[in-house]
């Protein structure tokens, strides 16, 4: 269906049969009222009325007609127009409609269930200032001469103008049909500042809106902007929506428990503009999000617990509750804790709930040991004397460990020192409950200590003693001998280097 110079047309085509009603119309149509279209077919009946004007075609073989696919008004998007090669495919109508209705089916409010709208009103018509309607006798003379093109300027915004060429000869003078063009609409002036403003959350805002007043073209989109109130001069989060008819939107993405200034822009396809003021509000609490666990400075027998306030608090804090092992044990506004009276090294399960107005978080749960100590008490090694060399060493690990057991180290201090230097004879971490002392000496008394470590220190035990059997002396020096006299010697010795017993 188009309507071009002044004809109403339509152009039906079922399967093979093609059928074409013209309804002439002239200019009676350009009056600055409303035109009521009907477009009809009705068994083999295709008819197209315009107000009081009326055409139809009979056409016998035409087809039962079914509508499955979307129904275009004002044009084809272009990524289409490659199917209906056959149709002329002109610039698309401009302007504004109202009360779109299909006589068959369900009734249909085409404003609200369009999935885009480009250069067309769906609901009615905006004002173009202008009370010249384009009568054929309002027409003037733009331009004459010999070129074939002419630049004519100080029209009114989103106007439809009728253009006609008449050419002369010393033969007459012949007219073109008129050629119908609209001018471009101008930038919105004057939008107002957003009418009203209501929370739905502390991330989401609805705001309401008047219809820019004055507007020269059809409102392409609203866009709806939120500022951080004494924040840079960048929107922190924005709307586009193409749906003109509605005058309330939803603005996503804000953060909740913060000030925000909140602006209305209206665009057409010449430009977009911005209300010069703003509607302040300030989004309600939520709950907090990003609850970290709480931590803990570990000692023996207690735990100095503390945390941080929430990332994102999204309100005021009122309230902290630690729990330890599911139990509540703090509730307050404080962010440290101790928990006493607890068993050396051993593991509780601790929570923290943050809470505003508006709701409590949990943190993720964490597993915390207190400190851990030396064990209790270490029994003293027990030695078995293998050879004159050789001292075989065995222990049991302690009863009360108070930790994590890490390594054992062994102790050492014989009679020729006197017992006074003790040396380390083995330092592990594989926990080896015992261990052979080689390359001693022999026949000498030892003092043997076991200590047993974990990360809160170590405890040694007593010492054992053990006596390595004697054997052969080693190092025997050769006796000096010294004559005072012609019939006797001064002989003298020293003890072997090694007596070995």
């Amino acid at each position: 269906v188009e309507l071009k110079s002044g004809i109403l047309s339509i152009f039906l085509k079922t399967g093979i049969v093609f059928t074409q009603v013209d309804l002439w119309l002239g200019l009676s149509y350009c009056d600055g009222k409303w035109n009521k279209v009907t477009v009809n077919k009705e068994g083999s009946v295709v008819s197209a009325s315009m107000n009081e004007l009326k055409e139809q075609m009979l056409e016998p073989h035409v087809q039962q007609l079914k509508v499955n696919s979307p129904v275009y008004v004002g044009g084809i998007p272009p990524e289409i127009q490659n199917i209906y090669k056959e149709l002329g495919l002109e610039q698309g109508f401009g302007g504004c409609m109202k009360d779109v209705k299909f006589t068959r089916g369900a009734v249909v409010n085409l404003a609200s269930v369009s999935s885009s709208a480009v250069r067309v009103n769906l609901d009615g018509c905006l004002s173009t200032d202008s009370a010249v309607n384009c009568r054929g006798n309002d027409s003037i003379l733009v331009y004459r001469g010999k070129e074939q093109s002419v630049y004519e300027s100080g029209l009114q915004p989103f106007t439809e103008y009728l253009y006609r060429v008449v050419a002369s000869n010393e033969g007459g003078s012949v007219s073109s049909v008129w050629t119908r063009v609209r001018t471009r609409e101008s930038v919105p002036q004057n939008v107002p500042t957003p009418s009203r403003v209501h929370s739905i959350n502390g991330y989401s805002i609805e705001v309401t809106w008047d219809k820019p007043a004055g507007v020269i073209g059809v409102i392409e989109k609203y866009i709806l902007k939120a500022y951080e109130e004494d924040g840079p001069n960048v929107p922190i989060t924005s709307a586009e929506l193409a749906d003109t008819s509605m005058l309330t939107g939803i603005l996503t993405g804000l953060h909740p428990f913060t000030n925000y200034a909140v602006t209305l822009t209206a665009c057409t396809l010449a430009g977009c503009t911005e209300s010069l003021h703003a509607l302040n509000i300030s989004t309600p609490q939520e709950a907090p999000e990003d609850v970290q666990p709480p931590t803990a400075i570990s000692f023996p027998t207690f735990l100095l617990m503390s945390w941080s306030p929430p990332k994102t608090p999204n309100g005021i804090i009122i309230q902290y509750t630690l729990y330890m092992n599911g139990v509540p044990i703090y509730f307050g506004n404080e962010t440290k804790y101790v928990v006493k009276d607890v068993a050396v090294f051993t593991p509780h399960q601790f929570l923290l709930t943050a809470c505003t107005l508006a709701g409590c978080t949990n943190s993720s749960q964490v597993t915390l040991f207190t400190a851990q100590l030396p064990p209790s008490h270490v029994d003293a090694p027990v030695l078995t004397v293998l050879d004159s060399r050789t001292i075989y060493v065995q222990w049991k690990e302690p009863v009360e460990v108070n930790g994590i057991l890490d390594r054992y180290i062994i102790y050492i201090a014989n009679s020729e020192q006197n017992f006074t230097k003790w040396n380390v004879i083995y330092n592990s971490t594989e926990l080896f409950l015992d261990f052979t002392i080689q390359q001693l000496f022999p026949g000498t008394e030892y003092l043997i200590k076991l200590a047993a470590c974990t990360g809160g220190g170590c405890s040694v035990s007593e010492a054992s003693t053990a006596i390595t059997d004697e054997s052969t002396p080693e190092g025997v020096p050769a006796p000096k001998a010294q004559s005072y006299s012609s019939d006797s010697f001064n002989i003298s010795w020293t003890k072997p280097e090694y007596p070995n017993g």
